[in-house]
């Protein structure tokens, strides 16, 4: 059972055909639409039909739970005999375990990922350089909604695109991005000596007035609060808005947008830069958690340490250089070809290509979990070739490796809270929903921090007073 962004791959496509001929298994694929994702995957965790392998986030409280009861196997020491499975950065295993346990193979993904995509022809329009800081990026904002950048005489655009965020507090949406930018902790941070919640500093406060700013000046989308994650290139590709912080893939999606619409000069639509300064120089930057979901294997319908032993072989198959070869760039001579030991992909309108593209992280690479990772020598760009994409690869390293220098790592990553899991359902929305009533003007600053209190009265205070004390069990 896995997520879904695109379409859904057809189970007699010539795709699925291959990768079970690779793997000598038939694969019964449940495909769920993301948005629609934790509803089925809590509904599916109480019922008696769980599928051997799960795409799941680790530190979901049902899952938690699940898993806790023995659910799920426990992989903490069963891993090292599978050379494509075993954890490749044990940074990245600790912070998908569940204090200490490993109950999931997580999907590498690059750790630092943070990105501002900006419309590059926008930007030469208005006079303005890529932004460096904050304050910046409030300039390129401001000279988006005021100074007409496409050109029709109206005043019909705004600056920053934000999207309705489906996740909760420090889940590297925009809002969580830029208040690390101004300096709050990532999720959680030291503070006088011991672990608290990013939203509960000064810091996080500021970010929020800075944002609600441009809320209140019409610099971001009248519709932040409901847009459909899923359209939120729209807005952009049409000429509405022009700026997204998001992950740095997403300029690859815009470019694609371009492209497909027959731009020949889809290389001058885009521009991207990485994590922002703060107004006194200072910087910041929001890592990720350096996976994307985990991999758990029901013990329900994996029974036996055997059934086991097949399921992992399964998927240390899958993850050999052929595997990954095969998911993420179809059939070598006719989806992709090796020059100077780097993958490039041809018959870009090829259906097998399409059916990658169309899901990218999220189709048979849901069995990949090394994601973006080069393998074997050999580079997965996942997009079309082109020198735009070429010099877009490059900057997206250039610049994770130069914001990994100022990374915020979340200290309370590894561990899972007990009063969080049972009580995550109550409290958990809690600080998202506030900051949006207080960016959209239906609360005051002081209400929401009145929120925040009502965070701890909730069962807050015992959640920091429990992740302190797993942590320092931990030795973080």
């Amino acid at each position: 059972m896995t997520k879904l962004h695109g379409t859904a791959p057809d189970p007699k496509g010539e795709l699925q055909q291959a990768v079970e001929k690779f793997l000598g298994k038939k694969l019964q694929m449940t495909w769920v639409p993301n948005a629609e994702y934790t509803d089925k995957l809590n509904v599916t965790l109480a019922s008696d039909d769980i599928p051997q392998v799960m795409v799941v986030d680790p530190k979901l409280p049902a899952f938690v739970r699940a898993a806790q009861a023995g659910a799920f196997w426990d992989l903490t020491d069963k891993l090292d005999k599978y050379p494509n499975l075993k954890p490749m950065d044990q940074r990245t295993a600790l912070n998908s375990s569940v204090n200490g346990k490993i109950y999931g193979i997580y999907r590498m993904r690059a750790a630092l990922r943070s990105a501002v995509i900006l419309r590059k022809d926008w930007l030469k329009k208005v006079g303005l350089e890529e932004p460096e800081t904050v304050d910046d990026l409030y300039e390129v904002a401001k000279a988006f909604t005021e100074k007409d950048p496409d050109g029709n005489g109206k005043k019909d655009t705004y600056g920053l695109i934000i999207p309705k965020w489906p996740g909760n507090y420090a889940s590297s949406s925009p809002y969580d991005t830029l208040e690390t930018w101004f300096g709050a902790p990532n999720g959680w941070g030291e503070r006088g000596g011991k672990l608290v919640p990013g939203f509960d500093t000064p810091e996080f406060l500021e970010a929020n007035r800075f944002l609600k700013k441009m809320v209140d000046e019409g610099l971001v989308n009248p519709d932040f609060a409901t847009l459909d994650s899923a359209k939120w290139n729209e807005p952009f590709f049409h000429g509405r808005g022009g700026i997204i912080i998001d992950v740095n893939v997403r300029s690859r999606q815009a470019f694609d947008l371009f492209r497909d619409d027959g731009d020949k000069n889809y290389g001058d639509k885009v521009a991207m830069v990485g994590n922002l300064k703060r107004s006194d120089g200072q910087k910041f930057s929001l890592p990720f958690t350096g996976y994307l979901d985990v991999l758990a294997i029901s013990r329900q319908s994996v029974p036996t340490e055997q059934d086991l032993d097949n399921v992992l072989k399964t998927l240390d198959k899958l993850g050999t250089k052929e595997g990954q070869n095969l998911v993420q760039l179809g059939i070598e001579g006719r989806n992709y070809e090796v020059v100077d030991n780097t993958a490039t992909l041809i018959n870009e309108t090829d259906p097998v290509i399409r059916t990658i593209q169309d899901n990218a992280d999220d189709a048979f690479v849901q069995l990949s979990f090394k994601g973006d990772l080069d393998i074997g020598g050999i580079a997965y760009p996942r997009t079309p070739s082109g020198q735009p994409y070429k010099d877009t690869l490059k900057l997206q390293n250039e610049l994770m490796a130069e914001d990994l220098k100022t990374a915020v790592h979340n200290p309370a990553l590894p561990v899972i809270s007990p009063t969080a899991v049972s009580k995550g359902g109550q409290i958990d929305t809690i600080i998202p929903d506030a900051r949006i009533k207080y960016l959209s003007g239906a609360i005051t600053e002081e209400q929401l921090k009145g929120e925040i209190k009502r965070w701890y009265d909730s069962g807050g205070t015992q959640v920091a007073a429990e992740v302190n004390d797993l942590v320092s069990k931990l030795g973080n």
